[in-house]
């Protein structure tokens, strides 16, 4: 099953000529053969109905779940009515907008700024997932996911973010805190364009030196869209 894109922000401007926007980010990470359409629903184009495609990705964003933006009410609707019909994984601001929309509750972190390369211990195994017990995978967020949705179990958590990955058990839906399309170069790019906003920038970008299970994350992504 090929999944569609729905496209909630863009990197910062100056890194886009580099590293593309957040679709060529996922047709690298998945294989662009998985990849069907992409929708930018910040500029309110949506598809015509959930219906028309099995699965669909929502992207990361600068944008907060509470920011008044006229395109996130639309976004909350068109995930009700696709919940269901079809396939749903949420990305960073994905993971955050589905718990909105299904029932839980999204904050601003006292913690602060999550960046780099950030460990998480998992806790659940679904079908389509292999035998690791931790993954490390980029993060850049300052929301999280405080109260998790009804009918939903936390399959993968740390110290700096409970609830880092969900799975529904009302229907065919997975998301994630972290971001498994960030490419090392991209996500060190990233913690240096926002090096005045965030404290200890060096030894964030220095984590993403390490292996990383990005590609682990995207194999489990995939053998979710196809059912596996």
């Amino acid at each position: 099953m090929k999944i569609a894109i729905l496209e909630t922000g863009a990197p910062p401007a100056p890194l886009v000529a580099r590293f593309g926007g957040y679709p060529d980010m996922f047709r690298r990470l998945l294989g662009s053969e998985c990849v069907a359409a992409s929708y930018d629903v910040t500029l309110q184009d949506f598809p015509a109905d959930p219906s028309d495609h099995g699965a669909y990705l929502i992207t990361g964003s600068a944008a907060g779940v509470y920011d008044d933006l006229p395109w996130i009410p639309r976004l909350k609707a068109f995930l009700t009515e696709a919940k269901g019909q079809a396939r749903l994984v949420g990305i960073c601001f994905g993971h955050q907008i589905m718990a909105e929309t299904f029932g839980g509750r999204v904050a601003k972190s006292e913690k602060g700024w999550g960046v780099g390369l950030q460990e998480y211990e998992v806790f659940e195994r679904a079908s389509w997932m292999d035998g690791a017990e931790r993954v490390a995978v980029p993060v850049s967020h300052q929301d999280q996911v405080i109260e998790r949705p009804p009918h939903s179990n936390i399959l993968a958590g740390s110290d700096f973010c409970d609830i880092g990955f969900l799975a529904y058990q009302d229907q065919p839906a997975i998301s994630f805190q972290f971001h498994p399309e960030f490419e090392p170069d991209y996500a060190a790019a990233l913690i240096d364009f926002r090096r005045e906003r965030l404290d200890d920038a060096d030894a964030a970008i220095a984590s993403l030196r390490r292996p990383n299970d990005s590609q682990r994350i995207a194999r489990w992504i995939r053998g979710f869209i196809d059912g596996s």
